[in-house]
């Protein structure tokens, strides 16, 4: 990903349409923004539909929306959810028969885009430390019960069955396996979306009843099949009230900052939204951006059926989500129809789909000094801001790394526009086909079944593989000749001879071989590949990359795991804007990255190497070449042993996200003075010192701290900070580390919500600290605190009963009376 410096010499721009790339004159999807046309002299040709206006769009970088975070963190305390979890939580946990009751089990049933897997969560959230084991899946409409039952094992013990993925077992061992697991531990267990009792059927059998009061919750859009599960709970609609709320937060960031003329328009678009929270959501983003204009608030309102008020009718959400959908400008609609590529409920990694979109050309911009990459991540938080993707992770650190779902509702809206305009060509797992009209293309196709399908592949423009087993049947795709994407992430590569066929796809852009576990040799002929951008190699087995690859200068993205070396000459890939190398094995390697000046995104594991030498020499020319990254924005460095960082560094002022794991102490050149825009810092170090809270406390950028100790409990003497420390803190960390929220004297992290620390008990026991030095009260956003006990049971039983209900008492007198999880590691 360059700074949008593509081969001009290689395109030119025609006005005329192509015939096989006309769709329906005036259908709603309005998708082919251009189609590239091939000559018989293999030159390129851009060809834009004039409906784009492609000439007309402004490349500009949008950020994340501030109210989505809120929205999004705090939806279940926000939108009158509240009373929904409580009556829950008390159904599972309480009652005159618990002590008889061996398995509680909870079906969450509603309409699409009622809350029910929000609801799910909350739930989940809040009672989560009180078993042994937990687990949340999602089972879908075209569910794989092979990979649900590994979904579900490996959230249950994730060290246990870490590599539960990478087996071929049956569903029967699976099973047994489930029921072993489980069988002495007291679990709680979600199981989100089902669609037939049939799936259900096959996990019960595995959900082994134990007399030890475990929890099942699950969810469905269908009342027989909650009412042949059990325990079925229908969820209803929002109040008008907590509508208004979430309504009015959304678009002016509260209820009471909403100007008197949208009152009534406001309330006629609740009526018509009918306390369903996706409908709400879908059109407060939608008249975000029209706050301005009372008449286009009226003209949405016109334009919404009425129905989910009294009958929840999919026509009227179909209705509300079609005005988000006309409301994208041009080049946007073919970014959010391509992510029907995609399964149901498939997380997707935010840095895969640019990329994606930057191969397929859904990203162009006339400037040359702006990267498309950025200019991707703008369409990425449009979409966002607009609630049509969502955040899959409310916990994320960092822009970098937001992963999204696509909600199943607006997933089922854009598949139907797709298939209408023969977007893309998806083959289901039980051999259903969205398959293209008689005598149309296939140019993207998604597989997600067994088998290969019998197609026309001569026009494909990408091939994306879901299917772990379906690569065994994959033909060689050599005449796939306008191949832009081979996404073949996460499939069984292991046993595949050979990907020679690759070197032929001389127009591809974007190759993923990631998880893949291919162990085959990346053949020499790569180099002819002059338009690959991105080359995803990370989880497999190749040893080696051969040095041709320093030939591919419009290579914007490299990643490569821990076994694979890199050949001299990486200085010469002078495009590259992302890149993982999971083993960094000499200085000469670490030098040469000080030549990739437009680097963005830098992740590195410095290793001994196959033949476990130690280069002494690697850090120092490591942290030399940083100094050199002035476009550095994301930074991550793995070390083996605690290696030693220190250096001289002054130009990090772009990095925003730091990760380091693990190194001495603090470096050194983390300080105020350079780190200028850090927002997330998570780093491990064998020791700390005094000073290093204190520098930490000045970087005024700073929203995320997670600074952990490797080895054992280390305990921190007494240090002042300023009262306007960490003055953007929201979430910090100390783990394996004893210190008091007593250090930070009012006035310091103001912003704070999630607490996260560890408490010496003997500290109290020698009279050092008393329970008044544990003043919560000095925090006021607190919403969360984590509290780890460390010392001597023996000694300190007493003592740790006493802090415990001093912290008790704590969050209960606080303002915010945030939650409280205390653990006692003694």
């Amino acid at each position: 990903m360059r700074s949008g410096k593509r081969s001009r010499t290689s395109r030119s721009v025609s006005r005329r349409w192509p015939s096989d790339a006309i769709g329906s004159v005036g259908t709603p999807s309005d998708i082919y923004a251009f189609e590239l046309i091939f000559s018989e002299f293999s030159s390129y040709h851009l060809w834009f539909f004039d409906r784009y206006k492609v000439d007309a769009i402004k490349p500009g970088k949008i950020l994340v929306d501030p109210r989505i975070t809120a929205l999004y963190t705090k939806a279940t305390d926000l939108v009158g959810i509240d009373e929904a979890r409580e009556e829950l939580i008390t159904r599972l946990t309480k009652g005159d028969d618990m002590s008889a009751q061996q398995q509680r089990v909870v079906s969450i049933v509603g309409f699409g885009g009622l809350g029910k897997t929000t609801l799910a969560k909350a739930v989940y959230d809040q009672i989560r430390v009180q078993f042994d084991c937990t687990a949340f899946v999602s089972v879908s409409q075209n569910p794989d019960l092979n990979k649900l039952l590994k979904n579900m094992l490996y959230e249950l013990d994730k060290q246990k069955h870490a590599n539960i993925h990478s087996t071929m077992l049956e569903e029967k061992h699976l099973i047994d396996l489930a029921r072993e697991f489980l069988e002495n531990k007291r679990y709680l267990i979600v199981i989100d979306d089902i669609w037939d009792i049939k799936p259900w059927g096959i996990l019960q059998c595995s959900l082994l009843e134990n007399s030890l009061k475990s929890i099942i919750i699950t969810t469905t859009r269908i009342l027989d099949v909650a009412e042949q599960i059990g325990g079925c709970y229908k969820l209803k609609p929002l109040s008008h009230e907590s509508s208004k709320k979430l309504f009015h937060g959304r678009i002016f960031g509260s209820e009471g900052k909403c100007p008197g003329q949208y009152f009534e328009v406001s309330e006629k678009i609740l009526k018509k939204c009918g306390g369903v929270p996706l409908a709400i959501i879908t059109t407060s983003s939608l008249l975000a951006n029209k706050s301005g204009d009372i008449k286009e608030w009226n003209d949405v309102c016109g334009s919404i059926g009425f129905g989910l008020a009294s009958n929840p009718s999919m026509d009227s959400m179909r209705k509300i989500l079609l005005l988000s959908y006309y409301d994208l400008p041009s080049h946007l609609k073919a970014c959010l129809l391509y992510l029907t590529i995609f399964p149901e409920d498939y997380e997707i990694e935010k840095e895969r789909l640019i990329l994606r979109w930057i191969a397929e050309d859904f990203v162009h911009c006339k400037d040359e000094s702006q990267s498309l990459f950025e200019l991707g991540e703008s369409y990425f938080n449009e979409l966002l801001n607009r609630s049509l993707i969502q955040v899959a992770d409310k916990d994320y650190t960092d822009n970098f790394f937001i992963p999204c779902r696509v909600h199943d509702m607006v997933l089922e809206l854009i598949c139907s526009l797709s298939r209408e305009e023969s977007f893309v060509t998806t083959v289901l797992g039980d051999s259903r086909q969205s398959m293209p009209s008689s005598g149309s293309t296939v140019r993207r196709l998604s597989l997600q079944n067994t088998t290969w399908p019998k197609l026309e592949m001569s026009k494909l423009r990408s091939v994306t593989i879901f299917s772990l087993t379906i690569t065994n049947m994959m033909p060689s795709l050599s005449c796939c000749h306008l191949l832009r994407v081979l996404d073949l992430e996460d499939c069984n590569l292991k046993e595949h001879p050979s990907l020679r066929f690759v070197v032929n796809l001389f127009h591809l852009r974007y190759l993923s071989l990631a998880g893949t576990g291919y162990s085959g040799e990346l053949p020499v002929e790569v180099a002819k590949l002059q338009f690959l951008e991105t080359l995803r190699l990370h989880g497999t087995g190749i040893e080696e990359l051969p040095s041709s690859i320093v030939g591919l200068t419009q290579l914007m993205f490299l990643s490569v795991g821990n076994r694979t070396s890199l050949p001299n000459g990486l200085r010469y890939l002078t495009s590259l804007e992302m890149l993982g190398v999971d083993g960094l094995e000499s200085a000469c390697t670490a030098e040469e990255l000080g030549h990739l000046t437009q680097l963005r995104n830098l992740s590195v594991g410095l290793t001994t190497g196959k033949e476990g030498r130690w280069d002494e020499n690697m850090c120092a020319a490591l942290v030399g070449s940083l100094g050199k990254l002035h476009k550095i924005q994301s930074l991550t460095v793995c070390t083996e042993a605690g290696w030693n960082l220190n250096g001289s560094v002054e130009s990090l002022g772009n990095l925003s996200y730091l990760y380091i794991d693990e190194t001495t102490s603090l470096p050194t050149w983390i300080r105020p003075a350079i780190l200028l825009h850090l927002s997330s810092l998570v780093i491990v170090v064998v020791q700390v010192r005094r000073e290093d809270i204190q520098v930490l406390g000045r970087l005024q950028a700073l929203s995320y701290l997670n600074l952990s100790v490797s080895g054992n409990i280390q305990v921190l003497e007494r240090f002042i900070v300023s009262p306007d420390s960490f003055p953007c803190a929201i979430r910090c960390r100390f783990d394996h580390l004893s210190m008091l929220p007593s250090t930070f004297p009012p006035g310091a992290m103001p912003r704070l919500e999630d607490f996260r620390f560890g408490i010496q008990v003997e500290d109290f026991s020698r009279g050092e600290f008393t329970t008044d030095d544990l003043a919560l009260g000095h925090l006021p956003s607190l919403r969360h605190v984590n509290v780890g006990l460390y010392g001597e049971w023996e000694v300190s039983q007493e003592v740790v009963t006493k802090v415990e209900e001093k912290l008790r008492h704590e969050a209960d007198v606080h303002p915010n009376h945030p939650s409280l999880y205390v653990s006692c590691l003694l």
